[in-house]
């Protein structure tokens, strides 16, 4: 019982060192039943936490913003900045972005993620799935919804997807 204590301690000092970083780490995305289904209850402190850096160096969601954005390929904002379009601390600029999805394409299915060519990642942000025979590199648009959302939708087809932008 001390050690699941002393444990739990542990984590919590790390879980606001790593909530500052802007990472959730499992202790927090997942259930208690989930966690200890998963066996992660078993670990200890430094396994946990070696998961958990693994985890924070793989994910899309903390990716780096990209370095440089080609001007054909993302439009700037008039002060010459990258767009931001879409991002928390993004720009209140609401047109509608258009571009195209990286290499083949087959549809979404409740946690898609969309890598496009100007360099932005989105990532579905509900659980609806659309298929649709394989196509390379189709036309998307992306608008700006109600209440901060944005939509994406696939030129030729009428069903659009609810988006988050994380990256």
């Amino acid at each position: 019982m001390n050690k699941i204590f002393i444990t739990l301690l542990l984590l919590t000092a790390n879980l606001s060192a790593l909530a500052a970083e802007g990472f959730s780490s499992l202790e927090e995305q997942m259930t208690g039943k989930d966690y200890a289904a998963a066996g992660l209850d078993k670990l200890s402190p430094q396994e946990l936490a070696a998961l958990n850096a693994w985890i924070r160096a793989h994910s899309l969601a903390t990716l780096d913003q990209p370095t440089a954005v080609a001007s054909t390929s993302a439009p700037a904002s008039a002060s010459g900045n990258k767009d931001m379009r879409g991002l928390k601390t993004g720009s209140s600029d609401k047109t509608p972005i258009s571009s195209t999805i990286k290499g083949k394409f087959t549809g979404w299915d409740g946690q898609t993620v969309f890598k496009l060519e100007n360099g932005m990642i989105w990532a579905q942000a509900d659980k609806d799935k659309f298929y649709i025979k394989e196509v390379e590199n189709p036309k998307i648009t992306i608008e700006h919804g109600i209440l901060g959302s944005w939509y994406l939708q696939v030129e030729g087809f009428d069903s659009k997807c609810k988006v988050k932008r994380i990256q």
